[in-house]
């Protein structure tokens, strides 16, 4: 039962109103995990972790730092393998594939599952070249010009640099450069966007404008994001994952639904408290 100490705190973060979400098992997986385990060397970091990611949705992963929400991230599109002593056990799927069976692509895990990260991060390019940098290295064929511009108006930026097309990606805002990286990723026309706490660098207005942006592309690809703003999460999901840590550190999923319920009727205590304030 929710205190009502605790009530404001619940209404503050309340989720905007949305239709109603279907019961996961009417929607389309695209990403999945079934009982994963994650160790760095002897450093167990993610423990039993199952969870499906729906497409056409924004599934948020909340939770304390330290909670694994960015390491259950990096699994999605094998960034993790980068980290010495990383291993994995379990299904890591992706539409219904396992992406680290034998002889699977890495390269094109991560064309078809991008990542949008923490801090703006253009490359010392011109923002054409910038969007258009993916899709040289990818092979496309067909006319740069188009996929730059479609890219970017996905991205909902081409107004603001159509005319600054071969100026220093360096001399657009922070929250500019953040949209530059989401249509360079777009650019390669992938099927799943994750983010890692694309705002937290950002202010306000910058924040709406990207918020905006995820709703917007959510009609089209399958959204992670790491946050931990509860209000943005609140905001901008359909779906979230509550991650905390164990005694031994290890990383847990206590809580996965639709974020109406996750923010307004937790089951576990835990998730209460941390949307809360009461510890986080």
């Amino acid at each position: 039962m929710i205190r009502e100490s605790q009530e404001e705190a619940l209404i503050a973060t309340a989720p905007v109103e949305r239709a109603p979400e279907p019961p996961l098992d009417q929607l389309t997986t695209v990403l999945e995990m079934q009982d994963a385990n994650v160790w760095y060397d002897d450093f167990q970091a993610l423990r039993r972790i199952s969870l499906e990611v729906p497409g056409n949705r924004i599934t948020a992963i909340i939770g304390p730092s330290g909670s694994g929400k960015s390491t259950l991230l990096r699994c999605f599109n094998r960034m993790n393998d980068m980290i010495a002593g990383f291993r994995v056990e379990g299904g890591v799927l992706f539409e219904g594939q396992e992406i680290y069976a034998p002889g699977v692509d890495v390269v094109d895990v991560r064309r078809r599952i991008g990542m949008v990260f923490q801090k703006p991060n253009p490359f010392p390019k011109s923002i054409y070249e910038n969007v258009a940098f993916g899709a040289r290295i990818n092979g496309y064929e067909g006319r740069l010009d188009e996929i730059v511009e479609r890219a970017l108006r996905r991205a909902a930026l081409w107004d603001e640099v159509k005319d600054k097309l071969r100026k220093s990606a360096y001399a657009l805002s922070g929250g500019q450069q953040q949209r530059l990286c989401i249509a360079r990723a777009l650019a390669i026309e992938p099927e799943v966007i994750l983010m890692d706490e694309p705002a937290s660098a950002l202010d306000p207005v910058a924040t709406l404008k990207i918020e905006d942006l995820m709703r917007e592309l959510a009609r089209d690809y399958a959204i992670v994001i790491v946050t931990h703003n509860m209000q943005q999460a609140a905001r901008v999901s359909d779906w979230t994952a509550v991650m905390m840590m164990a005694e031994d550190r290890a990383g847990e999923m206590i809580e996965f639904g639709d974020t109406k319920t996750i923010f307004t009727n937790p089951r576990d205590r835990r998730t209460e408290d941390y949307i809360t304030g009461r510890f986080g």
